[in-house]
């Protein structure tokens, strides 16, 4: 019988990876360079968009497979720390941050709960308890 928990942790792990793949897809198929370019004029570095879409595009696609699911959830947490600290923060929570805090607190309950249902990260290391996802 499925555990509610892991249910939900499994719903909140494709939706969130179904975001961020879609959101990591956009910059590539938009015109990384262009990102880079807004990174430069908000004060950082223009190199830093292709490590951002990268992890948001890679990490997508690990979240919805349900492999490294805690870490690739710490590198998008830490996202969208800088995307709320640096760039929406200013506008207020409904025009800006909401959104990305929604974001940032279902990486934090992934990095801390993982998420094993349907985890392609459980049925590679099944019976290794100390590298569950």
């Amino acid at each position: 019988m499925l555990n509610k928990n892991e249910i939900g942790a499994f719903l909140l792990r494709v939706v969130l990876g179904v975001v961020f793949l879609a959101h990591g897809a956009a910059k590539f198929q938009g015109g990384i360079e262009n990102i880079a370019g807004w990174f430069d004029s908000i004060g950082l570095p223009g190199g830093l968009a292709y490590i951002v879409a990268t992890i948001e595009l890679v990490g997508g696609i690990a979240l919805i497979l349900g492999f490294g699911t805690r870490i690739v959830s710490v590198l998008l947490g830490l996202i969208m720390v800088g995307a709320i600290f640096k760039v929406k923060l200013a506008a207020g929570f409904f025009d800006g941050y909401a959104y990305d805090l929604v974001l940032l607190i279902i990486s934090v309950h992934l990095a801390l709960n993982g998420s094993k249902l349907y985890s392609l990260g459980q049925l590679l290391l099944r019976g290794k308890e100390k590298f569950s996802a």
